[in-house]
């Protein structure tokens, strides 16, 4: 069942014979911003993202009250790519100067591309984000480090955000992962491998050369755990949250 609220599509959807409509977003955050559908838990929008080389990837972003962004692609009839995070999606559209999806993926507000970060949709991502270093005294995750299954070359993983600690979890699963795989880098097997002297340092706050302490490695948060993924991990941290 779908309604209108100040010309928005709002969908209604069962829970427990109750049709239950969360308003994640004021009526003004949302005016000038194209294409939003309301659903029951979460908000849907038009976004983009481009390359100089490819054009404008249209998609759709999809914001949920638990920080979780998600885009469904549409930059060709038949892209299957969704449940894209920011960062894959930035990746996928061929963006040259990818790692930077809070100012390369796009809204249109008033009919203008505004980058994501200068409107009200990541307002869910940044509290989850301070809620998360709340809860831990600090952002504790330290780089870490893959190898691929081609060269068997290390690759550093900065986990600073939550997309990177994405990145780097599905990486991590991903029994064929090699450089090319890299989305916020155009890396190839022919690049150097980082030096053992410089793979010391980690991003630990306590220490530079830290080996691992309490300070710098998580056993689990909201930063590093996803509710979207299936893996023991996350299913059990999940369940553990939200008992």
């Amino acid at each position: 069942m779908a309604k209108r609220v100040g010309g928005e599509e709002i969908s209604s959807m069962e829970n427990g014979g109750n049709g239950v409509v969360t308003l994640l977003f004021t009526e003004e955050e949302l005016r000038e911003i194209s294409g939003v559908k309301r659903c029951d838990d979460y908000v849907e929008v038009m976004c983009g993202c481009t390359s100089h080389r490819y054009g404008d990837a249209v998609a759709r972003l999809r914001v949920f009250s638990s920080g979780e962004l998600e885009i469904t692609c549409e930059c060709t009839p038949g892209c299957t790519e969704d449940k894209l995070t920011p960062s894959a999606f930035e990746k996928h559209s061929g963006r040259e100067t990818a790692r930077k999806w809070k100012n390369n993926v796009w809204i249109i507000v008033n009919g203008d591309k505004v980058p994501v970060v200068k409107t009200p949709l990541l307002k869910y991502y940044n509290k989850s984000l301070k809620h998360a270093i709340s809860q831990n005294g600090k952002a504790c995750h330290r780089d870490e480090f893959l190898r691929c299954t081609k060269c068997n070359k290390a690759r550093r993983f900065r986990l600073r955000s939550k997309e990177e600690c994405r990145t780097y979890h599905d990486a991590l699963a991903n029994v064929h992962w090699n450089c090319s795989c890299i989305p916020y880098d155009k890396f190839s097997c022919d690049d150097e491998e980082e030096r053992a002297s410089r793979r010391v340092y980690r991003g630990c706050s306590r220490s530079p050369t830290c080996k691992g302490c309490t300070t710098c490695v998580c056993f689990g948060c909201e930063i590093c755990r996803f509710s979207d993924c299936s893996c023991q991990t996350c299913s059990d941290f999940t369940k553990n949250a939200k008992g």
